[in-house]
């Protein structure tokens, strides 16, 4: 997957989070949004995502050299974030079974538990994990369903050190293989990933204050 934004921003209320962003997001890639709480990090994967629309500009998606609608991106994306809640009602299993369903993903069961690290709670309903589980949960399930973009916001939340670890070990089977976009202001989260591919969101507000000065 390939993304392009020109000239994106996105406001709410009357207030402008960032303007005028233009990128380029390269197939089997690493980038990282950072920035302070509330700078827009969250904001722009969300868009990049098309869980949200920008007010100004446009995102251009390219699959195997096929241009991809906005309507159609949710098939090749995964995304993890604090915000997005799991089917609690549903034992590790049964949820398993059900995102295997919808997502193509080249794992049995046994392997999936095992990979987790949670073979002792495939019988627990999920409204009964600790948040970390839960986290570890989200992650596996992302990272291994068969799309070419990986969107990651703020991965390590909740997870203790050995979590922490695991995560780092897992997501680094899939560098090179799918475009991966972090949002992050924990440098641990995203180490692997290029210095010249760190991009800091805060860049784009100190240009629009800059222009305001100028004029």
């Amino acid at each position: 997957m390939k993304i392009k934004i020109e000239k994106v921003g996105k406001r709410f209320n009357f207030e402008w989070i960032f303007r005028d962003v233009n990128l380029f997001f390269d197939e089997n890639s690493v980038y990282t949004f950072i920035g302070s709480n509330g700078s827009g990090k969250s904001t722009i994967l969300k868009l990049l995502a098309g869980l949200e629309h920008p007010n100004q500009g446009n995102i251009y998606y390219e699959h195997g050299e096929k241009e991809i609608k906005d309507i159609d991106i949710y098939q090749y994306i995964s995304f993890v974030a604090p915000y997005l809640e799991l089917i609690e009602e549903f034992t590790l299993t049964e949820l398993l079974k059900f995102h295997f369903q919808l997502k193509n993903i080249s794992l049995d069961i046994k392997d999936a538990l095992q990979i987790l690290q949670l073979e002792h709670a495939k019988d627990k309903e999920l409204a009964y994990f600790s948040s970390g589980m839960k986290q570890r949960v989200k992650l596996f399930l992302a990272m291994y369903s068969n799309t070419p973009t990986l969107f990651l916001d703020e991965p390590t939340v909740n997870l203790d050190h050995e979590g922490c670890n695991w995560y780092l070990k897992e997501v680094a089977q899939f560098i090179g293989k799918k475009l991966i976009i972090i949002s992050s202001n924990e440098p641990k989260e995203y180490d692997f990933c290029p210095p010249e591919n760190i991009i800091n969101i805060l860049d784009y507000k100190k240009k629009r204050k800059n222009e305001r000065k100028e004029n």
